[in-house]
């Protein structure tokens, strides 16, 4: 057949095909056009796909996160018996900020023995830095297993050491100073028959600030975390018990005239710890401030001296204000800190004294102590931990809101890609 014959023929069948197809487009409704089944089934099987990929590289990254962490603590740990001074110093700091920051009492306990000893031979043959870094290293130790039964058997084989390092006039101060808040520690937490010892011991301490009149810095600081750690300890013991080791308030006001800051603060904080247990027993009013005592706090809430650092001056006007409104009103504090979903009100100065030592222990991972040591949340008295399920929640709406941003990200580079390819380039 000729070419010429067969082109009609072909181009009206592919203009009859195309109005038949537009015809059965237009014919159909917009409810037979649409396949509801299809369509939603699809999505479901996409989202459910997605959420199951998302879980797995989740889950895969955590893994691997952990994988990391404990590669590092475990070569943090060999490395505490190495042969170089400074290196064992470094390993101690480093394990000390693991354990600041990760609650992990399951992987230390099989470690236990390996790092109580390493602590004792730092502790015994250190030098001042490793003495130092050792004793915080024996105060994690503790926080750490502290809920668990063996933390004990720790706290006993270490507190002998740290109390003859206290008494050591020849070891340097800033590691006598560690010793006494690992002593406070590991008594409050773990040994209860060892308090009237180690307040014995910080008390010979703190006791020396009645009689000397100049000290350094240094000296003050150790005399000072010596009442501090002798104020929280006073907070585990009958205040009926132990008037005869409790300070007068003529020794009181001769704390709060010295010059050095730390001690003026230890003192107020033990003046609130001790004015509220009395005051939560009867006929214990001889430890009820007098007018004279009173007006020395004002004097001290309102403290202009030029001499002072402005910086010290503004700390300790902030805090005794605190302390004479509670001496004067008999009004609790009434202090609330928010970490993640839960908020710890503190309306107790016995309760604020504990926190504040744990805070010194732990530093920037108090929050996380908070949220997963039972330890921590029993002396806290913040109760159970929440449910991990919220937590999960949290997670997938955060994924999922990744995964709109993705989809977002990518409908805008497609659109601008397209905007794009049609611009004309005009040539002048």
């Amino acid at each position: 057949m000729p070419r010429g014959k067969r082109r009609p023929n072909q181009h009206h069948k592919s203009t009859t095909d195309t109005l038949a197809g537009k015809g059965r487009d237009l014919d159909m409704s917009d409810d037979e056009s649409y396949n509801d089944n299809a369509s939603v089934i699809s999505n479901l099987s996409c989202s459910t796909s997605n959420e199951e990929r998302s879980c797995v590289a989740i889950d895969e990254t955590d893994e691997s996160q952990n994988d990391a962490f404990e590669e590092k603590l475990s070569d943090a740990i060999d490395g505490l018996s190495q042969k170089s001074a400074q290196g064992r110093t470094l390993s101690f700091e480093a394990v000390c900020n693991i354990f600041c920051k990760k609650y992990i009492p399951d992987y230390i306990l099989n470690r236990r023995m390996t790092i109580t000893d390493s602590i004792e031979r730092a502790l015994k043959k250190g030098g001042d830095n490793e003495k130092a870094a050792a004793a915080n290293l024996a105060s994690l130790l503790c926080i750490q297993l502290g809920a668990l039964d063996l933390a004990e058997h720790s706290c006993q084989e270490l507190l002998p050491i740290l109390m003859f390092v206290v008494n050591d006039e020849s070891v340097p101060l800033l590691a006598r100073e560690k010793c006494c808040l690992a002593i406070t520690l590991l008594t409050f937490i773990s040994c209860n028959e060892e308090i009237d010892a180690a307040m014995q011991l910080m008390r010979n301490l703190w006791r020396r600030l009645l009689h000397s009149t100049t000290i350094s810095p240094s000296i003050a600081a150790l005399y000072s975390a010596a009442l501090s750690s002798w104020s929280l300890l006073l907070t585990t013991v009958s205040i009926r018990n132990s008037s005869a080791i409790i300070p007068t308030l003529a020794e009181l006001s001769t704390l709060l005239d010295s010059t050095h800051l730390e001690v003026r603060m230890a003192t107020g904080e033990l003046i609130t710890v001790l004015l509220e247990m009395a005051r939560d027993c009867e006929d214990m009013d001889e430890y009820e401030p007098d007018e004279e005592f009173i007006n020395k706090l004002r004097e001290l809430a309102t403290d202009s001296q030029k001499y002072r650092a402005k910086k010290d001056r503004k700390t300790q006007r902030s805090n005794f204000r605190q302390i004479l409104h509670y001496v004067e009103l008999d009004e609790p504090p009434n202090i609330q800190i928010r970490f993640g979903q839960e908020i710890l009100t503190m309306n107790s100065w016995i309760i604020k004294k504990q926190y504040d030592v744990l805070c010194q222990a732990l530093g920037s991972g108090m929050n996380m102590h908070m949220t997963e040591n039972d330890l921590i949340r029993d002396i806290l008295s913040l109760g159970p931990k929440l449910c991990q399920t919220t937590l999960m929640t949290n997670k997938q709406s955060k994924l999922e809101r990744q995964q709109i941003n993705a989809a977002n990200f990518k409908v805008r580079t497609k659109t601008r890609g397209k905007v794009r390819d049609k611009r004309i380039a005009f040539i002048d």
